[in-house]
């Protein structure tokens, strides 16, 4: 199915798509803040550039769009226009996030990822949900952990 819009139409809507401070990226700060922790954003130092970086509790946390890492979800689909760059794109995309995850690990940081898809969507968690899951893991001490559907 080709595209329903002209390029230079597409490439505006795609310009405003946000790398950072997402709806559901500030959803997760704002409970977490609500919690009582106090994290730094987007460190460009630490490989990846972390979405949210808790240095007492030597934890990152990554909020990853579904489309853009490509993740196995209701939410993502390859796009069927210029789908070789796509594929390529975000074959990419996967293979940094990966590099980022291990690296930061061998630098002694634990790692968490919140996938769109457990708070948007058909089968959306409720945040509360989310949001305990993720205290849990701050807390246990887990190298890893993920929220998906």
């Amino acid at each position: 199915m080709a595209d329903t819009v002209p390029p230079k139409v597409r490439s505006r809507i795609m310009s405003t798509i946000r790398a950072k401070n997402t709806r559901i990226e500030l959803v997760v700060r704002q409970a977490l803040f609500s919690l009582g922790y106090r994290y730094r954003l987007h460190a460009s130092t630490l490989p990846g550039r972390p979405d949210l970086v808790l240095p007492k509790h030597r934890a990152v946390i990554f909020v990853h769009g579904c489309f853009w890492h490509g993740h196995d979800c209701a939410l993502f689909r390859f796009p069927k226009t210029n789908a070789s760059f796509w594929r390529r794109k975000i074959r990419r995309n996967r293979v940094v996030d990966i590099e980022a995850h291990q690296s930061l690990q061998q630098q002694g940081w634990r790692t968490f990822t919140v996938w769109e898809c457990c708070l948007r969507g058909r089968k959306q968690e409720h945040v509360v949900t989310v949001i305990r899951r993720l205290d849990r893991w701050i807390k246990s001490r887990s190298k890893e952990g993920e929220v998906r559907r």
